[in-house]
Order: C-alpha cells, then sequence, then structure tokens
C-alpha cells in the first residue's frame, strides 16, 4: 500500500520537524529528559498506529455526520499534561466543520453574573457535530477552587448541579466523555523546565501555571474531590496515565473510539469530472508584485 508508506514518510517528517526544535534546549536538559524515558514508545510503532486510529477517527466522523450523532468530549488534566497534543492528534485529519475544540478564556465580568453553566451551552455539540473541551465547567473545581476564585458556596453548589446538568446533556441524546491527563510531580517540574529553557514552548507558560507548581497538593486534593463527586453514570471519567506522551496520544484516541459505537458508512464513488475548455478564453498576466517572492 504505496499510498500507507506516503502518509507514514509524512508523518515522520512532521516528528523531525518538531523534535529539530530540541537544539534550543541545553544538551543537560535533553540528557535528564532522555534518561527519565528509557521506555519511550518507538517512533516508527507510534506513527504506524497513530495513522490507524485517525484513519478511524474519520469513520467516527462520517457516521456522526450520517447520524446526527452529539459527540462531547471534556478535557481535564494537569498544566503540562498532555492534553492540548492529544486534542491535536485526534483533530489533525478531521474536518473542521465537524470537530471543532472549544478553549474560552477566562470569564469576563458580564459572564461571572450568568447561570454558570450559561457560557459553555453555546459550545455544546449539535446533531452532526463533534466537541472537543480544552478545559471545561469543571474550571469551577479545579482552578476556580485552588486560586479563590469561587468561594465555598459557589464550589458547593457546582457539585450539586453537575451531575444533573451532564444527565441533561445525556438524555438529549449526546455523548459525553470526560477524560482527566494525570502526570507525576516530578514530570510536570521535567516539563515545565523545558518550556522555560524552549522559545518555542515558553508561551506555553502563564502565571496561573507556575503558581500550580506552588499548590500542587492542594491541585491533587481538589482533582480527588471532583473525581468522586462527579463520576457518574451516565458520565464517568476516564484517567489517563501521560507520563509518556506518545503512549498517553494512542491510549486516548482507543479509549474514546471504544466508547462510540459507530460504523462504517458506505458512500459514494467519486469520479473526477472533465475540466470544461472555453477556445475564447485567454488567461491574463498578473504584475509581478501580486506574487510572494520565491525565496526557497
Amino acid at each position: 500500500m504505496a499510498w500507507l508508506e506516503d502518509e507514514l514518510q509524512d508523518m515522520l517528517d512532521e516528528g523531525i520537524e518538531v523534535e529539530s526544535a530540541e537544539p534550543m534546549l541545553s544538551m543537560e536538559l535533553r540528557k535528564i529528559y532522555r534518561a527519565q524515558h528509557p521506555e519511550m514508545l518507538d517512533r516508527q510503532v507510534y506513527f504506524r498506529n497513530l495513522l490507524r486510529l485517525q484513519a478511524e477517527l474519520i469513520k467516527l466522523q462520517d457516521w456522526v455526520v450520517e447520524t446526527g450523532a452529539k459527540v462531547l468530549v471534556i478535557m481535564e488534566g494537569r498544566d503540562a499534561a498532555g492534553k492540548g497534543g492529544v486534542i491535536k492528534r485526534i483533530t489533525q485529519r478531521l474536518n473542521p466543520r465537524v470537530a471543532r475544540v472549544v478553549a474560552l478564556p477566562a470569564p469576563s465580568r458580564r459572564e461571572q453574573s450568568q447561570w454558570y453553566f450559561q457560557r459553555y451551552v453555546p459550545y455544546l455539540p449539535s446533531g452532526g457535530e463533534i466537541v472537543l473541551f480544552d478545559r471545561s465547567w469543571y474550571n469551577r473545581a479545579g482552578v476556580e477552587r485552588v486560586m479563590g476564585f469561587a468561594d465555598d458556596d459557589q464550589v458547593e453548589t457546582f457539585f450539586k448541579d453537575v451531575p444533573e446538568f451532564e444527565r441533561m446533556l445525556v438524555r438529549s441524546n449526546t455523548i459525553v466523555l470526560k477524560y482527566w491527563f494525570s502526570i507525576t510531580d516530578e514530570e510536570q517540574q521535567l516539563r515545565f523546565m523545558m518550556r522555560i529553557h524552549d522559545p518555542m514552548k515558553q508561551w506555553k507558560l502563564s502565571p496561573m501555571d507556575l503558581e500550580s507548581r506552588v499548590r500542587w497538593e492542594k491541585y491533587t486534593e481538589a482533582k480527588e474531590d471532583m473525581l468522586a463527586r462527579t463520576n457518574i453514570p451516565e458520565a464517568p471519567w476516564y484517567v489517563v496515565e501521560g507520563n509518556d506522551k506518545k503512549r498517553e496520544r494512542l491510549n486516548c484516541i482507543e479509549h474514546l473510539l471504544s466508547q462510540i459505537p459507530y460504523s462504517d458508512v458506505a458512500s459514494e464513488k467519486v469520479s473526477l469530472p472533465d475540466r470544461e475548455y472555453n477556445p475564447k478564453y485567454e488567461r491574463q498576466v498578473l504584475p509581478d508584485e501580486l506574487y510572494v517572492p520565491k525565496v526557497y
């Protein structure tokens, strides 16, 4: 299957391109990272399985469009736990009109006065859509709680409301999947250090991220309470271990696919129509200044 090999080569090239940024890191940091990950998944194995899973995601997408299904995937977890990388691989080959990512900024003053779930409702999936929340209403149980942006009464109200809110979504035939991405204390510290020393990734470090290092134990307590109080049968939590990014991505996608009863959708064979030619048409010559300079 030549197409498979060509596609695999493109993915390997992309991987090499990403890794080419490593020289921006000190040799010492690179050695530390590799020493901490002696059993990393082989790149060929990783890319072959990623391509296979992405092909299945396209089948899922076709099924969602065909059946009008509504799929909501909630991605939560520690800072630097790798959920952004998982989201990227899930959506990489999907139609952005079908699969979209929602990553809301901090709420405005007006939004702070609303019913807590109100700002999220407009982004929920309609029929034939897959929506991935890169953080969600669970901010209230995590960062807002730990950082003091929500008081005890607001947090308690959230815990009382969120199970029923999610049951309402499920009763409206929305498939709800909730993932928590987990990494160890040591792994988060190492990834933060790499971001600090990598100019290509420094934008990923916010003051809130840095504060999360200080409050690691408080975040752990908040996570444990959240999982215990919001793990309902209609919308259970699934924990993804993220110390190994490649395994984390494959395991999460594999599990996501296993949770949705999709099937192959028959598609019509596509044939390319003949181009129409007009013998009277003469193509206009555009001025040179309209063209992008050929630097390479």
